[in-house]
């Protein structure tokens, strides 16, 4: 007797607390009961589009370095240093600004002989120093190169081509994925027999990314020459994609 009272007490809970749940839905405004439904009524286009604008690049970035071998470790990093401060030295005379040059890299390595069933015999050391540099004015850029190589560079790495200010570039090209992304949107809508309500969301993807480009190692040498280095700089592509959806009725 005493279970079939306890379960009768449990229906009873459960269905005061069903009544409750339906009597806080019927409560609630009628807005908030139909934007779900509205929603799922309403006809929408997600689309993507993309506008691409081409500029000349005004700024270049550089990776250079210099490496030099030792008895010691410290010998090593004294005649890096040493040589390092003459290319720096050649960057300032070249016009670079102190704030356009950075270290990105400072090791000191032993260096050993390997010998087939031998242990590795301490050989000395091996210093480098690698920095970074920025040039605002391409005309100079071989001649900066070629100076740097001059004054005890050891190689230099990958180059890239560069805005100083890419808004206006990719205001440009936003202007052009916008229309791009309005003509398709028109385009779906026409060939649907639908006709654009309102743009419901739109976001941006992408933007301008500076792209390395291929360069030779310069060989350990000084070298004379009458003419700079010829670097060409070609041309930027900045893109800016852009998603949205669209409302649609007929």
């Amino acid at each position: 007797m005493t279970a079939k009272i306890s379960r009768s007490a449990a229906a009873a809970a459960s269905a005061a607390l069903a009544g409750a749940l339906l009597a806080a839905v019927a409560a609630l405004p009628a807005h908030a009961q139909s934007a779900p439904d509205a929603a799922f009524r309403a006809t929408t286009l997600n689309l993507s589009a993309f506008g691409e604008t081409k500029v000349v690049p005004d700024l270049a970035t550089i990776s250079l370095g210099v490496t030099t071998d030792a008895p010691t470790a410290a010998q090593a990093l004294t005649g890096n240093a040493a040589q390092m401060n003459k290319v720096i030295a050649a960057l300032k005379k070249a016009g670079i600004e102190d704030r356009d040059v950075q270290t990105s890299g400072l090791n000191v390595n032993p260096q050993y002989v390997y010998e087939q069933n031998q242990p590795p015999k301490l050989n000395g050391y091996q210093a480098s120093n690698q920095v970074t540099i920025r040039v605002r004015d391409l005309s100079k850029l071989g001649q900066t190169v070629d100076a740097t190589v001059s004054a005890g560079a050891t190689n230099v790495g990958g180059i890239s081509f560069g805005l100083q200010n890419p808004d206006a570039a990719e205001d440009a090209a936003r202007l052009d994925a916008v229309k791009a992304l309005q003509a398709k949107a028109e385009l779906y809508a026409r060939a649907t027999g639908y006709k654009i309500v309102r743009l419901v969301s739109l976001n941006e993807g992408g933007g301008y990314q500076p792209m390395p480009q291929p360069m030779p190692m310069y060989a350990m040498a000084k070298r004379e020459m009458s003419d700079s280095s010829p670097i060409a700089a070609g041309e930027l592509k900045v893109r800016i994609d852009v998603t949205a959806t669209y409302e649609v009725a007929k």
